[in-house]
Parts: structure tokens; sequence; C-alpha cells
């Protein structure tokens, strides 16, 4: 069995639900489906695929930009920014939504779907 992560200091609130999940994923991934919630096979369906891996993009770009969004606000709560840098980044994430929103558009995609499921630990969003 492989050691506990120790996350201690390496990121701030609750740290259980990252601790659930790396348990989880590590667990019974001895040639069978990872953590009874990852299929052996991938389902790939050609009239589907080009929006199932917008899907899986544009979740991932949203998870980032969630976590971006949160360690600039708490630069700006610390004070270390200057009115520029906040005013860049401001702009940066407005933008980045503006895009967000007509990719979400050109592909028939609503916020909803953006939530990936991740079995029995629950959804990514």
């Amino acid at each position: 069995m492989s050691p506990e992560l120790d996350l201690t200091g390496r990121f701030s609130g609750d740290v259980t639900s990252l601790d659930d999940f790396a348990r989880e994923l590590g667990a019974g991934t001895n040639g069978g489906e990872a953590a009874g919630f990852l299929p052996r096979r991938v389902d790939a369906n050609p009239v589907t695929v080009e929006k199932d891996l917008a899907k899986l993009v544009l979740a991932v770009i949203d998870l980032v930009r969630r976590l971006m969004e949160r360690q600039a606000a708490r630069r700006v709560n610390a004070g270390s920014l200057t009115d520029d840098q906040v005013e860049a980044m401001g702009e940066t994430f407005l933008k980045l939504d503006q895009r967000m929103a007509e990719l979400k558009i050109s592909f028939g995609l609503q916020d909803d779907d953006l939530n990936l499921s991740l079995g029995r630990l629950r959804d990514l969003l």
C-alpha cells in the first residue's frame, strides 16, 4: 500500500476530500477498474466524439480557472498585488469567461455539462 499523502501546508481549506479522492483512486487498480468507477473500455461514439472531447477539455479549463480565481482572491486579500495587477487579472478572467461562454454555445453545452461525475466520490465541480 502506498504511503498517505502529506498535503499539510500545500493547500488551504478542507483537504480531506482530496485525501479521500487520492485513496479511492489508488484503491483497486490491480488490473481491473480503478476504484470501481473508471470503465475498462471507453465507449467512443463517432457521432458525439467532438462534443464529448470539447466537454472534457472545457471542464478541465473551468476547473483550472476556478483554482486560479481562488488563488487570485487570496493574493488580493493578502495585499500582494498592485492595482494594475488586480485590474489585469480581472480583465483576463472576464475574457476567459466570455470565451468559455462562446465555446459552450458553439458545442451546445450548458454549465451543468462541465460538471464531470467522479462516481462514488462526487461531482468534480
